[in-house]
């Protein structure tokens, strides 16, 4: 089983693919063991490394709390041991929330920037506050998770379409995420205090920022300020929620060629 031994952690990871290297994060309760990392489009033109962030998956879980400032240490740390010096990021919801601080925390080690359905933070721009589904019973946590994945959705009436690929997937505690485990509770107060808007013109890479028009948990609005305040961005929006990238068939592509240029 791939360890990498970087600051407080035994972090599990995969390589995948072939080519020059990437980095992907994912998001909030990412694990690899349901995340399908080895069918991931990105390792059609990368060697791209996934990993399970602290207290997630089959990483360890040091203790608590955890801010996002060691989300992106580990990042760095991970970084360093794999011996990739600046390279391209890929940050998925609270893996986009990572690769921010990652940008402004330690800049020169990202090359081109990838943020897919996420938020600067903040008072104003945070996304959608998930915390608050633990206070939920297991019935009503799956509805607003999926009132909020997909603004589309009406309770009672049909799933937009992709949604029924997560709901497929979900844990049996309702398509949200595993509330009751130390790592997801410590990963999602760590989000509560994630704030970068104040320092998102010192992200000097290119940057795309993905956003779906029916995101609920990622609202537009924030995408938009993204794009306003990075200095080298750009917005690409598409067809679906918070999970637009397999509802919708031409984000890959859009990824994928945004990161080829030179």
């Amino acid at each position: 089983m791939p360890i990498a031994k970087v600051r407080d952690l035994n972090l599990y990871f995969e390589l995948h693919g072939s080519g020059p290297p990437l980095l992907n994060i994912s998001g909030s309760g990412g694990d690899l063991r349901m995340t399908a990392p080895d069918l991931n489009p990105l390792n059609e033109a990368f060697t791209v490394a996934h990993y399970d962030q602290r207290g997630l998956g089959q990483t360890s879980t040091p203790r608590l709390p955890w801010s996002m400032a060691d989300y992106a240490a580990d990042a760095i740390a991970f970084l360093d041991f794999l011996g990739w010096d600046s390279v391209p990021v890929v940050g998925t919801s609270f893996g986009g929330m990572v690769g921010m601080n990652m940008a402004v925390l330690h800049p020169g080690r990202i090359s081109k920037l990838v943020l897919n359905c996420t938020s600067p933070g903040g008072p104003d721009y945070s996304s959608w506050p998930l915390h608050t589904l633990a206070d939920l019973d297991p019935d009503e946590r799956g509805e607003v998770a999926l009132e909020i994945m997909d603004t589309r959705y009406e309770r009672g009436g049909p799933l937009p379409p992709g949604v029924e690929v997560f709901v497929a997937n979900a844990r049996p505690d309702g398509p949200a995420l595993p509330l009751e485990t130390p790592g997801a509770l410590g990963q999602l107060e760590a989000r509560r205090g994630h704030d970068v808007v104040d320092r998102l013109g010192e992200i000097d890479v290119p940057t795309l920022v993905c956003a779906g028009v029916h995101d609920g948990i990622a609202p537009m609005r924030n995408s938009e300020l993204l794009r306003d305040r990075i200095p080298r961005a750009r917005l690409a929006t598409f067809d679906g929620g918070h999970i637009f990238m397999v509802q919708d068939p031409t984000a890959y592509p859009t990824i994928l060629e945004f990161l080829a240029e030179s």
